[in-house]
């Protein structure tokens, strides 16, 4: 339980840094989001549970 919250507390931070950091490119990222068709939004999706699934199983020792 202690490595999920962890792992909430880096997306957290990472986003935090986008929309603090970058304000204008959060919101350009979306305002692009909002015209992109939901086949591609669902693909991005998926592609980026199964790279997160990676990493943490590269970071476990996979």
């Amino acid at each position: 339980m202690q490595d999920f919250f962890a792992a909430i507390g880096l997306v957290l931070v990472i986003e935090g840094l986008v929309y603090g950091g970058f304000p204008g490119l959060a919101r350009k990222l979306a305002g692009d989001m909002l015209s992109m068709p939901e086949n591609a939004l669902w693909i991005a999706g998926l592609a980026a549970i199964a790279a997160g699934v990676g990493i943490v199983w590269l970071a476990r020792g996979g």
